[in-house]
């Protein structure tokens, strides 16, 4: 079993930034993917930024150039959030992939006002 916990949500206002951290534990394996996700109200969940097998990252195209994903270690993954929009709102969650099971985060809000 993996537990992961969000952190970092809040309320900003647009054009704003906010820091996401993302903390695994459990039986994590050293080779693993760790991503980010969100869903807003009344739509599907969406990847927002995902780590590659090659260790590249990979954004969604509504985020590309604000948001910058990392890790520090096997166990942290962090989304750092710039210039923020209101169609930005959702709940995000951290996911983790090992190629043998698959484990998401509770989820943290975001709400960017106008």
């Amino acid at each position: 079993q993996v537990q992961l916990v969000e952190s970092g949500g809040g309320l900003v206002q647009a054009g704003g930034s906010l820091r996401l951290s993302c903390v695994a534990s459990g039986s994590i394996r050293n080779f693993n993917i760790m991503a980010w996700y969100r869903q807003a109200p009344g739509k599907q969940r969406e990847m927002v930024a995902t780590f590659t097998v090659t260790g590249n990252s990979v954004y969604a195209d509504s985020v590309k150039g604000r948001f910058t994903i990392s890790r520090d270690n096997a166990k942290n993954a962090y989304l750092q959030m710039n210039s923020l929009r209101p169609d930005d709102t959702a709940v995000y969650y951290c996911f983790y992939n090992d190629h043998n099971e698959q484990y998401w985060g509770q989820g943290t809000q975001v709400t960017v006002s106008a």
